[in-house]
């Protein structure tokens, strides 16, 4: 799902309604998982009866895979981070053209993947409970002043936030009904901080314990009712807005893609790609993506209205048909007020 260039040459994957195979890190528009399966080597998948993808070519060597997964293992395991001219050197290459490589690879530069690694592992640290200053040090940051400048975008919140689990100490919640399933709506003492879609209200209250894993969850009261309402009605009519107080909680990128989102007008889509042209990040589309997977106020920030490249139905954390009832709807509703 993460298209991550390491894994070229561990296997191949193959998709059944287009009877061809790839290798991981393939741009194709991704399949539906009931439709994947996965081979050892591409000679499995062509004795399987699957051809090899004309994009990718799974069936010749992956040009620098090996370089790069050995230099992403190196920035993973070395404190500090070994400078571009000791990666380039190991893969017996210029550093002009190893960071090109690199990036054309993974996305970001060494440096950039270094960084990221260390932020990585402070956040991993403080939601495991790790105290802020020995998850710093910890991490590889030299310093305090250093973590803190930067602390903000690299973690999208407070160091001390995030530690507590990214959510306030209390969040009252409560399930209610509309046409498209059960919808679960909580609130912080900030504002509406989940709106869930699904078919069962049990899974739905277990998804926001995984969210919100250090925050204490309280069933509402029938004062609440009112609020369920207003959101309830919200998916029944996605074109109208929201005007209530939101307590958004992510990373730095994700929030920039979250306010993009509830800036697109109703009945509008726009591909991932033109989002992250739009963020003036237009190589960011697989981020944009995964921002918008991770959305965790359905509807109320419409990610619904991002499509593929070519206008096709892609991925939705709700489900895809709850995606195209709230596209219809949207449609209709532009429809009728021409």
């Amino acid at each position: 799902m993460a298209r991550d260039p390491r894994a070229d040459g561990r296997y191949c994957y193959s998709v059944a309604t287009t009877g061809v195979y790839c290798r991981p890190s393939c741009g194709a528009r991704r399949a539906r998982p009931e439709n994947v399966r996965f081979h050892a080597t591409a000679a499995a998948a062509e004795a399987a009866g699957f051809r090899p993808c004309l994009r990718c070519q799974p069936q010749r060597p992956a040009p620098h895979a090996a370089t790069i997964a050995a230099a992403c293992r190196a920035l993973e395991r070395a404190d500090p981070p070994p400078p571009l001219a000791v990666l380039a050197a190991g893969a017996g290459l210029s550093p002009f053209h190893f960071q090109r490589i690199f990036k054309r690879a993974t996305g970001l530069t060494p440096r950039q993947f270094a960084a990221a690694q260390r932020d990585q592992r402070v956040r991993d640290a403080l939601r495991a409970g790790t105290g802020v200053t020995e998850a710093i040090y910890a991490a590889g940051y030299n310093s305090s002043g250093h973590f803190y400048a930067t602390a903000q975008q690299a973690l999208g919140m407070a160091p001390a936030r995030l530690r507590a689990g990214g959510a306030r100490a209390t969040l009252l919640y409560a399930v209610g009904a509309a046409s498209l399933g059960a919808v679960l709506v909580a609130r912080s003492q900030r504002g509406v901080c989940a709106v869930f879609l699904g078919d069962d209200p049990a899974a739905l209250v277990r998804q926001l314990r995984d969210q919100f894993p250090r925050a204490q969850l309280l069933p509402a009261g029938p004062g609440f009712a009112r609020l369920v309402a207003r959101v309830v009605a919200l998916v029944e009519d996605p074109a109208a807005k929201l005007a209530l107080p939101l307590d958004l909680q992510g990373t730095a990128f994700q929030l920039r893609v979250w306010r993009a989102l509830r800036a697109l007008p109703p009945g509008a889509t726009l591909s991932y790609a033109g989002l992250a042209r739009r963020l003036g990040r237009p190589t960011a589309a697989r981020a944009v993506a995964a921002a918008c997977a991770a959305n965790p106020l359905a509807v109320a920030v419409p990610c619904h209205r991002v499509v593929a490249s070519d206008g096709a139905l892609a991925g939705y954390r709700w489900g895809l048909a709850r995606k195209q009832a709230l596209l219809q709807r949207e449609s209709h509703r532009a429809s009728a007020r021409k």
